[in-house]
Parts: structure tokens; C-alpha cells; sequence
């Protein structure tokens, strides 16, 4: 099984929304109540690439997952720290590609000079079948801390829910800061790292 993580475009849009759909109509773990339309997630990918990394893993040529970063908030204080986000499809859990796409992310966030990686996750008290405490044992695998609990506020299926952001320091927090750099302009370092990294991927 061949894994290769690369950079999105926007032509991916439409084999991406396949993914995240099931997500938003099936679970909770996203709070978004309809599936976007393929231009409206396309959209999305490019607003994200402004100044984000937005990247796919795919498994054997096919497009399995994706993750992206976008503002922890729109304050120039903030544009250190991201929120960020991942989805993989239902046939390719467990094989070690969340984890494998998460790092390419946290590398090419580094290349940025991005130093905070938060993570907003929906979670229950009690797991039922839309929604699970999986992300949160995700991440803290990745070796996020949870920072804060928000609770019942967010309602779907008809049922409230929690919400919880974790937290990941990825740099140093030097002073003065250094500015960060917009991801095109770090895309063909970024790509490079990618190439290099998936090369080393086998077998999982």
C-alpha cells in the first residue's frame, strides 16, 4: 500500500467533498448541517491556499484524506497560531495515514513559522452512533493538550454536544517574532519536504 502526501488543488475539489460529505451528513464531528455544493468547496480550497497549507494523502493513487489549516482568529496578534483540520475516508482508517498527513501538516506549518496548532473538536458525554471520542484520542496521540471544554453548544441530530480545542506548540516562541510566511510563498519547499517524505512510505 503506497502513501503519498501532496499538495491540493483545486481541482481535487469535487473526489475531497466525496470524502467530507459522509461527515456532514452521517456524524457529528462536523457541526455543518448540509453538504456544500463542488464549487463552494472548491472555493474553500482556494480561499485556505492564500495562505495555508492544504494537503491530500493518497493511498495508492486515489485521494484518502485530507487536512488544512485556516486562522485561529482574524487579530494580526493570532497569525501565529492556526486551527486546524483533518478528514479521512471511512475505508482508509487505521492504516497510519491520519497520522502520516497530520505531520506533513505540522512541517509545512513550521516552513511558515507558524508556532500554535489548535484543534476544534466536537465531542460528547456519552459516545453514540454519530459521534465518538476517537479525534481527541487522535490527537492526543499527536501530543495535543486539552486547553477547553465549551459545553452543549453545538446541536445536531437533535442532540447537544460538547466542544473541546486542544492544543499543540510546534516552535519556539522567540521575541521579536519572526512574520510568517504566506504558504505560496513557501509551496515549492513545502512540495519538496512532501516528496521526500513519502518516498520513505512503503508499506503500512
Amino acid at each position: 500500500m503506497n502513501l503519498r502526501i501532496r499538495i491540493a488543488s483545486e481541482e481535487d475539489a469535487q473526489a475531497l467533498l466525496a470524502l467530507y460529505a459522509p461527515y456532514v451528513e452521517y456524524t457529528a464531528i462536523t457541526f455543518e448541517y448540509e453538504v456544500p455544493s463542488a464549487e463552494a468547496f472548491r472555493e474553500r480550497i482556494r480561499e485556505t491556499m492564500r495562505k495555508y497549507p492544504y494537503l491530500v494523502l493518497e493511498v495508492d493513487g486515489v485521494p484518502a484524506g485530507y487536512a488544512y489549516a485556516s486562522p485561529f482568529h482574524d487579530r494580526p496578534a493570532y497569525d501565529w497560531a492556526v486551527e486546524t483540520s483533518i478528514y479521512m475516508g471511512e475505508q482508509y482508517r487505521k492504516i497510519g495515514g491520519g497520522r502520516l498527513l497530520h505531520e506533513g501538516l505540522e512541517e509545512a506549518l513550521r516552513l511558515q513559522g507558524i508556532r500554535n496548532m489548535n484543534a476544534c473538536i466536537a465531542y460528547p458525554k456519552e459516545e453514540d452512533e454519530y459521534l465518538t471520542k476517537n479525534s481527541v484520542e487522535f490527537h492526543s496521540h499527536l501530543c495535543y493538550r486539552l486547553v477547553g471544554e465549551f459545553y452543549q453548544c453545538g446541536y445536531k441530530f437533535g442532540r447537544w454536544y460538547d466542544m473541546v480545542w486542544m492544543e499543540k506548540l510546534i516552535g519556539p516562541h522567540e521575541v521579536p517574532a519572526a512574520p510568517i510566511r504566506p504558504f505560496p510563498e513557501i509551496r515549492e519547499q513545502a512540495a519538496a519536504m512532501l516528496a521526500h517524505y513519502a518516498r520513505n512510505i512503503k508499506e503500512v
